[in-house]
């Protein structure tokens, strides 16, 4: 008896397992939004308004503009075929297995930094409350609850991230209200400067002018802080093989994103430079405790301090809810130990989310090394960035090769990403101006060095594994299945 062949199509299609779709529409249209106000908004614009000065508006556009274009990218792949759980599955079906794994193992990582890093955060921040308190109580406290809360249900996670959303979102829009009704009226603050639109572009720097105050440099300096703001925007893409009606749902909440940017970035700042000049603002602290605090409300510093402790909790249960998901679909498609495939009573990824959560407890020995949030913060901005950067560039590649071997589904898709080619030699400019500018600071360069040996780690990791007889027979038969669409697809476009 002949023995039974790989079957390609079932390890694509069995990537969502056993989840269960219990993700509402309300769920993902706030976990995108969740998704998309970073906790660099709160802690990290000081630094990128003391770089770029008011450009730092322009900055924020281009950055939601290109991620936009990305984004439609990986929601016209996952709008196009239900048996993708994550844009992992899509890269894995459309580059191949060793891309699958490579970009699986990297985004775990991205999220184990980024979210130790949000553990630490929150500890150093209950600090302003209760000095005395050890880091390692609020630490523990927040990974044991999150940990709660991801192994109730998907819904429990959604219902978390809903709130958590909720109350950056009305921090952000009562801060427009305010700078927006001080310049209005004409506020004066106690040091003598005056709330109007004009302090955009009326207090020049030593090299440049109002908009620019610190020249080109200093522009393209705002863009290695700003980038870090955006990431987790391509948290929805995590959340397809969860989600109650993927076809409306994810199509809603990506086409969102250029309201979203312009509200809670560009407004939101526009709103703080108006009404403090950028030269005024302490590069170390947070711009939207200063507004509150001319405003008059005493508890300002308590207030922001609430939001960016949410803020950082948010990112931290989207990190915990994404790692959990892709372990579980690396596991299923054989890139993540066995054990990985358990899931719970309730349809949740219990292994995967266990481990995840013991990483994160890495925090505390990082505490204990000694530094402060700050310097924390800073270091993973930098990492987290690049690393973040290449599973966009992935995303967009498997478009290219979707476009080119299915052409037909392409034209058939009822979300195709607007543009084409023509967006993608935008958003191709963008990544290689970023790994431009990413180069110029040598804290962002050996971030870049740094992520390059991870690439080339878990590449190795991947052609070691495929060196497997089981492993190098499915991968033999994912690239005769390309050879076989690529001839659909000529023979398609010939006619």
């Amino acid at each position: 008896m002949p023995n039974k062949p790989v079957e390609v199509e079932d390890i694509i299609n069995k990537h969502s397992g056993g989840l269960q779709r219990n993700l509402s529409n309300r769920h993902i249209q706030l976990i995108a939004i969740g998704g998309a106000i970073g906790t660099g908004l709160f802690m990290g614009s000081g630094r990128t308004i003391h770089l770029a000065g008011p450009s730092v508006l322009l900055v924020y556009t281009i950055i939601g503009a290109v991620l936009f274009l990305v984004m439609r990218c990986m929601g016209e792949l996952l709008v196009s075929d239900h048996k993708y759980g994550t844009f992992a599955d899509f890269i894995t079906d459309l580059l191949g297995p060793g891309a699958g794994f490579v970009v699986g193992w990297t985004y775990w990582l991205c999220w184990i930094v980024t979210g130790t890093a949000e553990v630490i955060a929150i500890a150093g921040y209950f600090n302003f409350w209760w000095p005395d308190l050890p880091r390692w109580i609020p630490a523990i406290a927040t990974v044991a609850l999150l940990f709660f809360l991801n192994a109730l249900t998907v819904k429990a996670f959604g219902e978390t991230e809903f709130w958590f959303s909720m109350i950056k979102i009305i921090a952000i829009i009562a801060l427009i209200c305010c700078g927006t009704v001080m310049v209005i009226i004409g506020f004066t603050a106690p040091d003598g400067q005056h709330a109007t639109i004009t302090n955009l572009w009326s207090h020049p720097g030593v090299t440049g002018s109002g908009f620019f105050p610190n020249g080109f440099s200093g522009f393209l300096g705002g863009f290695q802080l700003a980038i870090f703001s955006f990431v987790g925007i391509e948290l929805v893409g995590t959340t397809a093989a969860e989600t109650k009606d993927p076809e409306k749902s994810l199509p809603k909440a990506i086409n969102s994103i250029p309201l979203r940017v312009l509200l809670f970035y560009v407004l939101a700042l526009a709103a703080i430079m108006s009404v403090t000049p950028w030269d005024s603002l302490d590069p170390e602290s947070s711009p939207f405790v200063g507004l509150f605090s001319l405003v008059g409300l005493v508890f300002a510093a308590s207030l922001v301090n609430l939001v960016v402790m949410t803020s950082a909790a948010s990112s931290c249960n989207s990190g915990v809810y994404s790692t959990s998901r892709m372990m579980y679909a690396m596991a299923l498609r054989s890139d993540a130990p066995k054990i990985f495939r358990k899931l719970s009573r309730r349809s949740v990824p219990l292994n995967a989310l266990i481990v995840t959560c013991l990483f994160l407890l890495t925090s505390i020995a990082l505490m204990a090394v000694g530094g402060t949030v700050m310097e924390a913060f800073t270091l993973v901005t930098s990492v987290a960035s690049v690393l973040f950067m290449f599973v966009w560039v992935m995303i967009v590649a498997s478009y290219v090769e979707f476009r080119r071997r299915l052409p037909q589904k392409h034209e058939e898709s009822i979300f195709a990403m607007p543009g084409g080619y023509f967006s993608i030699a935008v958003i191709s400019v963008f990544i290689v101006a970023m790994v431009f500018v990413l180069a110029l600071d040598p804290a962002t360069r050996f971030a870049m060095l740094a992520s390059l040996l991870w690439i080339a780690i878990t590449a190795g990791l991947s052609f070691l594994a495929s060196r497997n007889p089981h492993n190098a027979k499915i991968r033999a038969e994912f690239a005769d299945r390309r050879r076989r669409e690529l001839a659909a697809a000529q023979e398609y476009q010939a006619k």
